[in-house]
């Protein structure tokens, strides 16, 4: 799920409520109204404001300037449209009546599980058309595309970024005070757990921890059964039920209860686990691999204290969950917003990844503003194509990436498993109070907690059709 929830991200959680004045989604100026309505090209005469996601809510200002940055470069080649960006976090909680509100952005990001059910609806745009503008539009990785198109195979929403496969994040700091080598991260389960307890035991705060809300715990939770072989569905059926999701919670109530190794806050997501990692508050816990950019971003990180290693994997038909973050346009966008759209998509997100030129801007533009350039992603076109891209901004990478490299150097030899095709956050959701009981309740009994959850997904698969 991730974005940024986030984010294929998975990523995650959902968008903030926007201020009321985005009703109608970002409109063209009046000067619009003698366009031509079928062109899917913008009459550089054309005047046109466009509301776009920006960053997380609360992103320092060094990243606020940064995108500042972008925008001033945007419009300065595309002198008609005026760009107006909008702090933004994709929630699975608040999404639905934030868009069916119109208080969405004329852009907004999605994670790639919710790209069918928007086109399904018609809350989202055909941008096929303006995606063959582009000169790479048909170079994008097929199994990526496929999310965001429809049953008339056209493209509704683009591969933007934060392409992910989770990881391990672990405190290289809090290692070293446990008597851990930061540079030896763990491999399986065993030894998580065995990390897990000496970082509690030496330190005083959180071994591991892990997401158990909004949606977050079900992902998570999915992103440990995977990793055990297993599967949470098959076809159109839900399998909760299976012994890799029974181990996976065992580990957790035995981390929780047996070894008092997981602290005393159960009740993170997203942006709050990464909040209590950027702060030293937990030792390790479970993401997608490109969240550093947002724990500097947004937490603060120190990069000394940050670590990154391979989720462990166990049992022949084990795999890493992975994910992404969709660019959107709302389908009440008139022609010439859609036209605008495209440019903005292609300035801000993709053509750094087919030029150069635009690379080295961006990471210019980046590195002047102290943000993040280099964070491991996993391919949005080719992968001869992104190792072009880490050429170019080579000279540029700012990011520890020696202390990522047991994650690097191992990812693209792993399997890389879809999140759940059918109902996807109703799925995670139905997990979400399985996670909340085995952490709150020394009782709790795991069978039955998956019984119940099994049932309440099987039923939103089947409404899902």
């Amino acid at each position: 799920m991730k974005y940024t929830r986030t984010t294929m991200a998975f990523a995650i959680a959902g968008a903030l409520a926007l201020s009321s004045t985005l009703v109608a989604c970002g409109s063209s100026d009046d000067s619009n109204k003698g366009a031509d309505s079928s062109s899917t090209t913008l009459d550089p005469n054309t005047k046109v404001t466009l509301n776009v996601v920006g960053l997380l809510p609360g992103a320092k200002p060094e990243a606020q300037q940064a995108l500042a940055q972008e925008v001033t470069d945007f419009q300065k080649e595309n002198p008609n449209i005026t760009v107006k960006t909008h702090d933004y976090e994709w929630k699975a909680t608040t999404f639905a009546a934030d868009l069916a509100g119109g208080t969405l952005p004329t852009v907004f990001e999605i994670p790639f599980t919710d790209a069918k059910t928007l086109i399904a609806n018609a809350q989202i745009s055909d941008m096929q058309s303006y995606l063959a503008q582009l000169s790479y539009g048909a170079n994008f990785n097929k199994n990526l595309l496929q999310y965001g198109q429809g049953p008339d195979s056209h493209v509704y929403a683009i591969p933007a970024k934060s392409i992910y496969a989770v990881g391990l994040h672990y405190n290289r700091d809090l290692f070293t005070k446990a008597g851990l080598d930061p540079n030896k991260p763990p491999t399986t389960w065993d030894e998580v757990r065995t990390s897990a307890k000496a970082i509690a035991e030496k330190t005083g705060v959180a071994g591991f921890a892990q997401m158990s809300k909004d949606g977050t715990g079900g992902w998570q939770l999915t992103v440990d059964t995977y990793a055990r072989g297993g599967r949470v569905e098959d076809g159109k059926k839900a399998t909760l039920t299976n012994d890799a999701t029974k181990a996976s919670l065992q580990f957790l109530k035995d981390l929780r209860w047996t070894d008092n190794s997981m602290g005393a806050n159960f009740d993170y997501d997203w942006s709050g686990i990464n909040q209590a990692f950027a702060a030293g508050k937990l030792g390790m816990y479970t993401s997608g691999q490109d969240v550093y950019t947002s724990l500097v971003r947004n937490n603060n990180i120190d990069p000394k204290t940050y670590g990154l290693t391979m989720i462990p994997l166990s049992g022949g038909d084990s795999g890493v969950l992975g994910g992404g973050t969709m660019a959107a346009v709302s389908s009440k966008a008139s022609n010439n917003d859609k036209a605008a759209a495209i440019k903005w998509i292609d300035f801000h997100y993709l053509r750094k990844y087919t030029s150069k030129e635009a690379a080295s801007k961006d990471a210019e533009t980046q590195v002047a503003s102290k943000q993040p350039v280099g964070t491991p992603e996993l391919p949005i076109f080719s992968q001869q194509q992104y190792q072009q891209y880490q050429e170019w901004i080579k000279s540029y990478v700012n990011v520890p990436l020696d202390q990522m490299s047991t994650f690097t150097s191992k990812v693209f030899d792993a399997k890389l498993v879809n999140e759940p095709a059918i109902a996807t956050q109703d799925v995670y959701k139905s997990l979400d109070t399985v996670v909340q009981a085995v952490l709150t309740n020394k009782d709790a009994n795991i069978d039955q907690l998956l019984n119940d959850a099994n049932a309440k997904a099987q039923r939103a698969i089947d409404a899902a059709g």
